[in-house]
């Protein structure tokens, strides 16, 4: 009898065990009915956006906030006033690919960009640069720009060069057909390296060659785009630059 008895206590013991232990786990590990992580889509976040290039970017003869690189950034910011878009522009007036290639390299910027322009090879031409030299540091510099850009090829854009010969500049030179013949020859060859390599590249030189019959498209200096013709520039590289930023 007494066995009987002890056996009855031991098994309430081990089940009492039991059921204490499987408690204490779904305590620990498990809670019951506990709310979702909330996960705020609207919070504010912040791009970076550099552009690359020589006057046609620094914005020769227009105040900062009138050169397209500027422009782009505030219109950028306008499609979510709680974002945050900081800009960063390697130019200078003068520039060819060489020397915004040594820039970048002097500068060493950090490569998380999430919008990078380039907009490069007028002076190649102005200064009568042998054109394979174009053909081998064009693409270094496309190059370039996809590291910055977080090493995405998707969030660079590139743009034509303008065309000077339809400028009160250029028309005031005997071979302006061969300027804009020229001019041309460079945009094939960068539309024609992006476009093999799914690389955006918008074209604005039409805008540039309404210079002579509009010449509000015109600086105060009769050779550099205006504030108006950089706002046209804009126009077209915004679709992809907010394509960029959002993708």
């Amino acid at each position: 009898m007494k066995k009987i008895f002890f056996i009855i206590a031991c098994f309430l013991l081990i089940f009492a065990f039991y059921n204490c232990s499987d408690s204490d786990v779904l305590t620990a590990t498990t809670p019951v009915n506990s709310p979702p992580p909330i996960v705020d889509g609207n919070l504010p976040r912040q791009y970076n956006y550099l552009a690359l290039g020589d006057s046609y970017t620094i914005g020769q003869s227009v105040c900062e906030t009138c050169r397209f690189p500027e422009q782009l950034r505030k219109k950028l910011g306008d499609l979510n006033p709680n974002d945050t878009y900081t800009s960063k522009i390697i130019a200078t007036t003068g520039w060819t690919t060489t020397n915004l290639i040594a820039a970048i390299n002097t500068e060493n910027p950090a490569s998380n960009y999430d919008l990078v322009s380039l907009l490069i090879g007028v002076n190649n031409q102005y200064q009568n640069k042998p054109f394979s030299l174009y053909e081998t540091e064009f693409p270094e510099l496309v190059n370039k720009a996809i590291a910055l850009a977080r090493g995405d090829k998707s969030n660079v854009i590139v743009v034509s060069i303008p065309d000077y010969a339809f400028t009160p500049f250029g028309k005031q030179s005997s071979n302006s057909s061969i300027i804009s013949a020229e001019i041309d020859n460079y945009n094939a060859f960068a539309q024609k390296y992006c476009t093999e390599r799914n690389i955006e590249f918008v074209s604005i030189t039409d805008i540039t060659r309404q210079g002579l019959t509009n010449p509000l498209l015109v600086a105060t200096d009769g050779l550099h785009p205006s504030e108006l013709a950089y706002s046209y520039f804009v126009e077209r590289i915004f679709p992809k630059a907010s394509w960029a930023i959002n993708n």
